[in-house]
């Protein structure tokens, strides 16, 4: 017998009606975290403009653009795990730019990326305001690390059994230690408020799983 597959647009809109339902007034943040790979920006696109068909404002960040210079990130070595877990954000510049900011409401002004790492130097700050009434997706890699789990009012783990968590030697390698290191040390399915299986991208599921 063939398994039911939810729709993706249905699984996006039931989730945002959760947000929504849960977090509909004042500046919210919710984190979209998951492996390299495993789809969680466009996932958060999508929430994002489910967000919006709902007429509720919301705003796209990624951790990717806060990045630190690539000196500092590769400083263990450009192939190490240990090295894109530990030293590749600028968690700093996230709090003070983005989050503390777009938190305050009202005119305060906040920017959405600080930091371009293909060419390796700072974006010019492109300072932007919102209602009262706003949520923030910011998605990315290791989100719910203690040194920010705090920062969000609500999270998502996209994840997919197409991704390797296997260590080796190139950069999908040094992304999968990474990962490895980050499930050992935060257990991030755990931290969730919400599990989302997108192996199969068309189709993505809610999962209840209670361990990692």
């Amino acid at each position: 017998m063939t398994k039911w597959a939810p729709q993706r647009k249905d699984t996006i809109a039931a989730l945002a009606d959760e947000i929504l339902h849960n977090y509909g007034r004042g500046r919210v943040i919710v984190a979209i975290d998951g492996p390299d790979d495993a789809g969680a920006s466009e996932f958060a696109d999508d929430v994002a403009t489910a967000l919006h068909a709902a007429g509720h404002a919301a705003f796209r960040a990624s951790i990717a653009d806060f990045q630190r210079p690539r000196a500092e990130r590769e400083a263990r070595g450009a192939d190490s795990g240990e090295g894109y877990y530990r030293d590749s954000f600028d968690y700093s510049v996230l709090r003070r730019v983005l989050v503390e900011p777009f938190r305050l409401g009202g005119s305060t002004a906040f920017v959405t990326a600080a930091f371009d790492a293909a060419s390796d130097t700072q974006i010019e700050p492109k300072w932007i305001t919102g209602p009262d009434n706003a949520i923030l997706l910011v998605d990315g890699v290791f989100l719910n690390r203690p040194e920010i789990a705090g920062l969000w009012n609500y999270s998502v783990w996209v994840d997919s059994d197409n991704i390797s968590v296997i260590p080796g030697a190139d950069r999908a390698g040094r992304a999968g230690e990474a990962q490895a290191i980050y499930r050992k040390e935060v257990g991030p399915r755990t931290k969730a408020t919400a599990i989302i299986d997108n192996t199969d991208s068309d189709h993505p599921r809610r999962s209840f799983a209670d361990s990692c």
